[in-house]
């Protein structure tokens, strides 16, 4: 290579480098400079105060928005509510075609009949025919009789705790039922509200009477010298577990809010086929609002529990609702919503979702897009 060719390709290497370098340093300034230029531009509230810290959400009811789906796949038989309607906890909001189901419940409950008889009939003291006297035998130690006669006692009462339990199920069963008919009647106009509150009271001392079954039923089989079920008391068992198995699977085919609130949305109709892959009502807690907020993680530093914020909405142009954080997530992740005028800054991808309760959120919507403002320091 000859020097002057070494000298032009020194100069090309140089200016190559220096156009690098300088590639390299304008990303960054780039970048910081938007980032100034977005919080320089972040306004002011009504009375002067800087909200450097914002934040995009949406609002959400104060319990979040539950979406409530199908458990099993099934064909929708009756759809009981509808939009904006209140419910309470339990209420049943949908029920599935249940044909099938009830069937196999039916034969269930004639095996358990079945079973009991023989059970009964086995355990009862059988009658024997009249003989001629004959000379008393000697008696059995008095320890030996004594002792059958407590394992006789036990059996007893553990066929008696069964029996009751039993008993009791049946009875919640028939409870539910009723609240649920009475339910039923009242949205369609055929009964009235008052007709609730007692079909409630009746329910939920049934149940109270299940769990005393149960916790008796328990003790006597804790204690040791409880005998075992003979084969008879297998049977039936066996026969009222299949019988509660397929009243279980009867009561997954009404799908009941699962708490008290107000319906948001629904999303069948009798004759579809629903399942568990799409949400078939979104129901949520309307007695109060709050923002479900994303904010930059950079700037979790600028806010803590109980701060106080303010929260705008394009709807409502020139208004500003008062709020306060209330939850403030333990992980960063990525942004799934962009702020109220559809913008997103290209660097606020890694948030932190932040709660923020609303004190009135007055005409404010559920799902409604909107801007969160924190003062700066909590101040």
């Amino acid at each position: 290579m000859t020097p002057r060719s070494l000298t032009g390709w020194k100069t090309k290497s140089a200016v190559l480098g220096a156009v690098a370098v300088a590639l390299v340093l304008a990303v960054p300034a780039a970048r910081t400079g938007g980032q100034e230029s977005a919080r320089a531009g972040r306004p002011e509230s009504a009375d002067g105060k800087r909200w450097q810290t914002v934040a995009p959400g949406r609002v959400e009811p104060i319990s979040g928005t539950i979406k409530i789906a199908a458990p099993v796949m099934g064909v929708i038989a009756q759809l009981l509510v509808k939009v904006d309607d209140k419910v309470f906890a339990g209420e049943p909001l949908i029920r599935l075609v249940d044909t099938e189901a009830r069937a196999r419940l039916a034969a269930a409950e004639a095996q358990v009949a079945f079973r009991l008889r023989a059970r009964n009939e086995e355990s009862a003291p059988a009658a024997s025919p009249a003989r001629p006297a004959r000379p008393a035998p000697r008696p059995a130690p008095a320890r030996r009789g004594e002792v059958a006669a407590v394992n006789v006692d036990k059996a007893a009462a553990r066929r008696r705790a069964e029996d009751a339990l039993a008993d009791a199920d049946k009875a919640v069963m028939e409870a539910q039922a009723a609240l649920d008919k009475a339910v039923v009647d009242r949205r369609s106009g055929a009964a009235a509200n008052a007709a609730i509150e007692p079909a409630r009271a009746v329910l939920a001392r049934a149940r109270e009477r299940q769990q005393q079954q149960k916790a008796e039923l328990h003790r006597i089989e804790a204690d040791p010298s409880t005998p075992l079920p003979t084969f008879a008391e297998g049977q039936v068992n066996v026969a009222r577990a299949e019988a509660a198995a397929a009243a279980a699977a009867i009561e997954r085919l009404t799908i009941r809010a699962p708490i008290a609130g107000t319906v948001l949305q629904v999303n069948g109709k009798p004759g579809e086929l629903a399942g568990n892959a799409q949400p078939l009502l979104v129901i949520g807690d309307m007695s109060a609002l709050r923002v479900r907020a994303e904010l930059d993680e950079r700037d979790l530093g600028e806010i803590k529990l109980g701060q106080p914020a303010i929260i705008r909405a394009d709807a409502f142009r020139g208004r500003e609702f008062a709020g306060k954080v209330s939850f403030i997530a333990p992980i960063v992740e990525r942004a799934r919503i962009n702020n109220a005028r559809g913008q997103r800054n290209v660097t606020d991808v890694d948030v932190v979702e932040v709660l923020v309760d609303l004190a009135q959120p007055d005409a404010l919507t559920v799902g409604m897009k909107v801007d969160v403002y924190f003062q700066p320091n909590g101040r």
